[in-house]
């Protein structure tokens, strides 16, 4: 479609402009000019020497880079490497750029459903230009986040897009450095398990073929494309979560977040409220490492002493000793059910507050 757009500009300009005008695109291929018969032959400038020095002259073409050149797609040249042909070529990169930037807003699908994710358009033209573009409002959708945990050379939007290359159901789209968004069109009866494996092969080609590690956030799946903000907010709320409460994972699916949710929902003044209702006789900080530690491994041993002290490595009545420090300190008793329950929330929420994680 570009193609055809930026050759209908060269054809309305090239009876103002005196000599031959056209762009190419990154592998130098001609895709508009005036002279028709050399659509489609090459042209071979060292394109990063255009991006370098903004205008570049070889031989008999002056070429200038459309846009900010972020991306290196397209370029424009005109004949000669006098300086009317650098006013010229200057003036073409201004024209062309603002067309396609309008183009890419009224047009482009991927661009309008960033729009939606990032709430950048009002509620009420979601449907509109949804119409406009043939979108499907019915299908069920799932927003993913790919979050890149290291720096790499690797660009994973290619990776990810060479995955889903399917551009009229599935989106991937680059939100900022490290995340990348897929929006997934999935049918029914796909439950969650299918999205958090299809999200696993994401992960496992990323890390065994471009030793590249990610950590994937899942939203819950929605129909109707106004929603679709919802489920990646969702998707961002399950990695800031799952950086706080399950830096082991590299998939978290909002919808088995448990109470980590909750509590990530919850204002921080009423975390801390919780906190000192709690530790009333001795804050959490006053619990050693090796005491917490022993917390730990009591509530993954399901609160049981004997096979807790085996999994310490420690005499049974070492560890009824430390639980009796516990409670001499914080008023609970984690043998008993209640207690333990109070305690675990606590330790969250004491984790929570002190992560900071960023609220969507």
């Amino acid at each position: 479609m570009a193609n055809r757009l930026f050759q209908s500009i060269v054809q309305q300009m090239k009876d103002a402009v005196d000599r031959t005008i056209g762009v190419i695109d990154s592998n130098g291929n001609i895709i508009a000019c005036s002279e028709l018969s050399k659509i489609g032959e090459t042209l071979t400038p060292d394109l990063s020497l255009i991006a370098k020095n903004d205008i570049f002259t070889l031989e008999d073409y002056t070429y200038k880079a459309i846009g900010s050149n972020q991306s290196g797609e397209y370029y424009v040249f005109v004949a000669g490497n006098d300086p009317f042909a650098e006013k010229y070529c200057t003036i073409l990169a201004i024209s062309f750029s603002n067309i396609k930037f309008y183009y890419d807003e009224k047009y482009d699908r991927s661009n309008f459903i960033k729009n939606v994710i990032l709430n950048n358009i009002l509620p009420g033209d979601i449907y509109i230009r949804a119409r406009e573009l043939h979108f499907n409002n019915d299908v069920q959708r799932t927003a993913l986040i790919i979050r890149t945990t290291e720096p790499t050379d690797v660009v994973v939007y290619d990776v990810v897009q060479n995955l889903f290359p399917d551009k009229t159901k599935d989106f991937v789209i680059s939100i900022n450095e490290n995340d990348i968004a897929l929006i997934k069109e999935t049918k029914a009866g796909i439950n969650n398990n299918d999205i958090e494996k299809l999200a696993m092969s994401i992960a496992d080609t990323l890390s065994g073929e471009f030793y590249t590690r990610v950590v994937i956030g899942i939203g819950t799946s929605v129909e109707g494309i106004s929603e679709l903000s919802r489920s990646f907010k969702e998707a961002q709320a399950a990695l800031e979560v799952g950086k706080v409460f399950d830096t082991e994972k590299s998939i978290i699916s909002y919808d088995n977040l448990g109470i980590a949710r909750l509590i990530y929902q919850l204002p921080t003044t009423l975390c801390q409220t919780y906190l000192r209702e709690v530790f009333k006789r001795g804050s959490i900080q006053s619990l050693d490492q090796e005491t917490l530690f022993t917390i730990q491994k009591f509530f993954e041993n399901n609160l049981n002493v004997s096979e807790t002290s085996r999994k310490l490595f420690v005499h049974r009545n070492t560890l009824v000793y430390r639980l009796e420090k516990i409670k001499r300190i914080t008023g609970l008793d984690l043998r008993e059910f209640d207690h333990a329950i109070v305690f675990k929330i606590a330790l969250m929420v004491h984790k929570y507050l002190q992560a900071d994680p960023v609220k969507y």
